[in-house]
């Protein structure tokens, strides 16, 4: 059977934003069909060799997706349910598979079990629906019975995973979503927060319907592999080196990647068994320019990302360096509105976009690369060496992120060939006497050398 996902470079859009919906639903507008803006976006992502794409939340809410208030229809900012249809139609037919974002810790206070309970009270039949519910205290928005939020924020309504009607819902929906839709994988909101009975249901549900379902959980902190073990989730976000990705170059310290790939992915490498959901931002977090203290350095980071062990996810727009930082109380800069056939290239990082294009083809090609076996060769303050191998073939990755060009040598045990290929330049290097010498490595660059 075709394991898609190990082949998958991922590109990641918030529909709303990136398609310029109005910030609040009026839920009574007729539908926008924003959603085909993505016609803009294909001969791009074709160039940038994309093949999946993580859409963010499509289904009808208040404000910004999350806030679910109906998980059956598209949300009217957005489209109709043929638009949607069109939408990923028109992916598949372009060879990307696609995934939805999947919110099932809470719903917005549109949501209509939820309007019933503010009408009807302790009488309403939904009472039951939600997490928390005491009617005893007011909510924060003045209702007359208090409920769970989601970490403080009590626009999102936590739901109750235990009750059957509840849970019935939501795998109905999930399951018009794959028939109707017919999505590829789903994006688990907060899973780290959800009963993880419930996940376990919604994995056996999907993968009913079709055994390459694949479903990554949003997850914080822990230990992913708890998650995937327990047959609820097939992946989950690298938090881990999101963080170490950038500040491994803001603080000048490889150390700390390399740290955390030797962790998750060495000989005793506790997610061996997975492939984490790799990314250096997303919509919940600054952009890596943003973070960098040094733009140049973004070259380095994504050449690490398309090489480590995971699956690599670009958000949109940080292809082109765009930068973008939240705020205590606002993430709409980082989540705009892009024309892709109008968009202004950060001036620092003109190369970016072809650079990650080319690293995406590269990881296509290489299955090292994709589902190989990783063990750290060299670290030092600003220049990290690793390799990645299998049966077919072996590959080193080296990056440098001072701002001189440094000469390595870089220690490989194995009975290995002594040509090695930069699969970014073509330049040749030699491996003799247990090193890889490489004489001038460029400031702020990588590279990816294929042995033999």
């Amino acid at each position: 059977m075709e394991n898609w996902i190990d082949k998958s470079v991922f590109y990641h859009i918030y529909p709303l934003g990136c398609f310029g919906a109005p910030p609040q639903n009026d839920f009574t507008s007729r539908p926008v069909p924003r959603l085909l803006e993505v016609k803009k976006w294909l001969p791009h992502l074709h160039d940038m060799h994309i093949n999946a794409l993580y859409l963010g939340p499509v289904f009808e809410s208040t404000a910004h997706g999350y806030d679910t208030a109906d998980y059956f229809q598209v949300d009217r900012r957005l489209g109709d349910s043929q638009t949607l249809r069109e939408m990923i139609n028109l992916f598949h037919e372009n060879g990307i598979r696609v995934i939805l974002d999947g919110v099932f810790h809470h719903v917005g206070r549109n949501f209509f079990a939820f309007e019933d309970v503010q009408q009807h009270g302790v009488n309403s039949k939904y009472c039951d629906w939600f997490s928390g519910l005491d009617f005893s205290r007011s909510s924060p928005y003045g209702d007359a019975f208090a409920y769970d939020g989601w970490n403080g924020n009590f626009d999102l309504v936590k739901l109750n995973l235990h009750n059957l009607a509840v849970t019935d819902h939501l795998l109905r929906a999930v399951e018009q979503w794959i028939i109707e839709f017919k999505i590829d994988g789903l994006r688990i909101d907060t899973a780290d927060c959800v009963d993880l009975s419930f996940l376990q249901q919604l994995f056996k549900h999907c993968k009913t319907h079709d055994a390459r379902f694949w479903i990554m959980g949003e997850i914080i902190h822990g230990d992913y592999s708890h998650w995937v073990n327990a047959h609820a989730l097939d992946s989950a976000t690298n938090y881990e080196c999101y963080k170490g990705l950038y500040s491994s170059h803001v603080d000048h310290n490889y150390f700390e990647i390399a740290y955390s790939l030797n962790r998750q992915f060495g000989d005793q490498g506790i997610y061996q068994h997975f492939l984490p959901y790799s990314f250096a931002d997303n919509h919940d977090v600054n952009r890596l320019i943003s973070n960098l203290t040094n733009p140049a350095h973004a070259y380095p980071v994504y050449c690490l990302l398309f090489s480590m062990p995971g699956i690599p996810s670009i958000y949109y727009g940080s292809e082109w360096g765009l930068t973008g930082k939240r705020t205590a109380t606002d993430d709409h800069m980082l989540r705009p509105h892009i024309d892709p056939q109008n968009v202004h290239c950060n001036p620092e990082l003109k190369e970016l976009p072809g650079y990650i294009a080319e690293l995406a083809q590269m990881r296509s090609q290489s299955s090292a690369l994709q589902t190989g076996s990783y063990r750290q060769l060299m670290v030092a303050n600003e220049q990290f060496a690793f390799l990645r191998e299998n049966e077919e073939e072996s590959i080193i990755v080296v990056v440098n992120s001072s701002q001189q060009t440094v000469a390595l040598e870089i220690p490989l045990e194995g009975n290995y060939p002594s040509a090695l290929t930069d699969l970014l330049s073509g330049e040749k290097y030699q491996f003799q006497q247990g090193q890889v010498c490489i004489p001038h490595l460029a400031a702020n660059s990588g590279k990816i050398m294929k042995i033999g």
